[in-house]
């Protein structure tokens, strides 16, 4: 089942497909590629009120209400945000596996508001990829291994948001809800052949998220064409009071719908780092790559290629997030249950220990790299490396980039400058490239300045509706 938002919900007014119809067909889906067989493993959980939320929506479609612009579409949101329900929220750690939250995260209450069926929890690489420094993409205690559906076994599905990427890919869901702190939307989107958006830190409330970076985290919509990403987007964005970063979001335009016009790559100035922003790229990558940036110069286009950024070495380091997740951490496990076995992050590496044979596959480096930090955000190290980032990142990056070549963004291949605009806490998009012979999906990445959002979809819709590469996985 590959049909887009628009569709579903013009099938559900005209009375041809219900909610009820559509949520069916997602976990007929599940039921066939999640486990047995093709071990998809991307859903770690299914809602059981999916299919009764799903007919209370179609009774009130009966009746002439609408919830609002998602009404009736199945979503799956990553096991790391909080649902208030029967599914459990536990960062695909066995160590939180019973653990059930007392309230919506701001982002999954925004769904329900505007219609949506939230299908159940995506399996994420375990603690959103910070528990180990050599933990496989997409691996969980609790959720086991998330594969490629292009590719089981041969493609890397990403991480961490792997569930996510690998669901939608699969047709399990029209969309997920995807976190990000360092390229854990952009990768599993441009690995899974999905538009996947990391947005602004400060335009989706970071409430109800199991946190990893203060400075960095953010959630995000991973859908299967621009517009259903924009539509989710829209509907998530906005100010939350129990989070700070987001205060500033309440005016600004968030019309992101209206930028689904073709042309907006005409006339546009468009700079492509090259060199440590490619390292790692098969020639067959690259090519791709490069044809996807020849789209974008016959759309009209102008190209500041190549453009260099300076002192890239600094993508590399993880001293802030290193830093704060202690202190993160350990806030949102003060606000679980009591019967949890573990409530700090001492706690958590002591109960891993104790539970190694299930818990510790691939051990938990960074859980003890972590707990060695002081527990403060107040030492001058950490506050020197936290304004070296953003400098870097922002006034000699990405900012200083796009105004020193008069530029509306910068496009990277896949997620492979996903570390500069993390530090930054500025918006990427990535939409499909195109694929490898062997049927490897790439990515093209437009990232931007704060808040640029509406012109980044803008740009990938365009490059979408010129070249539309996205063709579903194969599952036997």
């Amino acid at each position: 089942m590959m049909w887009d938002i628009d569709t579903l919900l013009l099938q559900q007014q005209q009375g041809k497909l219900s909610s009820f119809d559509i949520v069916s067909k997602c976990l007929e889906q599940i039921a066939l590629h999640n486990q047995d067989g093709a071990q998809i493993r991307a859903v770690i959980e299914v809602n059981p009120d999916a299919l009764a939320i799903a007919q209370a929506l179609d009774r009130d479609r009966e009746r002439g209400v609408w919830r609002g612009p998602l009404h009736g579409i199945p979503i799956l949101v990553k096991d790391n945000l909080d649902t208030a329900d029967f599914m459990h929220t536990s960062a695909g750690s066995v160590a939180m596996a019973t653990h059930r939250a007392a309230q919506d995260a701001p982002v999954v209450k925004r769904l329900r508001e505007a219609g949506a069926v939230i299908l159940g929890k995506a399996n994420l690489t375990e603690w959103a990829n910070f528990i180990s420094d050599h933990m496989p993409n997409g691996y969980s205690s609790r959720g086991g291994q998330t594969l490629n559906p292009y590719g089981p076994g041969r493609f890397d599905v990403g991480g961490s948001s792997a569930g996510s990427g690998a669901a939608v890919a699969a047709g399990f869901a029209v969309a997920a809800i995807g976190t990000e702190t360092s390229g854990s939307i952009l990768s599993p989107a441009s690995n899974n052949s999905l538009v996947g958006i990391k947005p602004t830190v400060g335009l989706v409330s970071r409430t109800g998220i199991i946190p990893i970076s203060m400075g960095q985290d953010t959630a995000g919509p991973m859908t299967r064409t621009v517009s259903d990403a924009a539509r989710i987007l829209q509907v998530i964005a906005g100010e939350d009071k129990a989070d700070a970063a987001t205060a500033s979001t309440a005016h600004l335009a968030r019309d992101y719908m209206s930028q689904l016009r073709v042309g907006k790559l005409a006339g546009v100035r468009i700079g492509v780092p090259r060199g440590y922003y490619h390292k790692g790229l098969s020639d067959e990558e690259r090519e791709v790559f490069d044809a996807a940036v020849n789209v974008l110069r016959e759309k009209g286009a102008t190209l500041v290629d190549p453009l260099e950024l300076p002192t890239p070495e600094l993508n590399e380091n993880i001293d802030v997030m290193i830093h704060e997740f202690k202190v993160a951490l350990n806030a949102y496990l003060a606000k679980t249950e009591a019967t949890l076995p573990a409530r700090t992050l001492a706690e958590l590496i002591a109960y891993n220990d104790d539970h190694a044979e299930i818990a510790l596959r691939y051990d938990q480096a960074l859980f003890r790299l972590a707990e060695e930090t002081s527990g403060s955000l107040t030492e001058a190290k950490y506050l020197q490396q936290r304004l070296r980032d953003l400098k870097w990142s922002r006034e000699d990056g990405i900012d200083g980039a796009l105004q020193e070549h008069g530029l509306a963004a910068l496009v990277f291949p896949s997620y492979f400058g996903c570390s500069i605009a993390a530090k930054a806490g500025y918006p990427s998009i990535t939409v499909p490239a195109g694929y490898t012979k062997a049927g490897q999906p790439v990515g093209l990445t437009f990232t931007g300045t704060a808040f640029s959002e509406a012109e980044l979809i803008g740009l990938a819709y365009d490059f979408e509706q010129a070249t539309k590469y996205r063709k579903a996985p194969q599952l036997d």
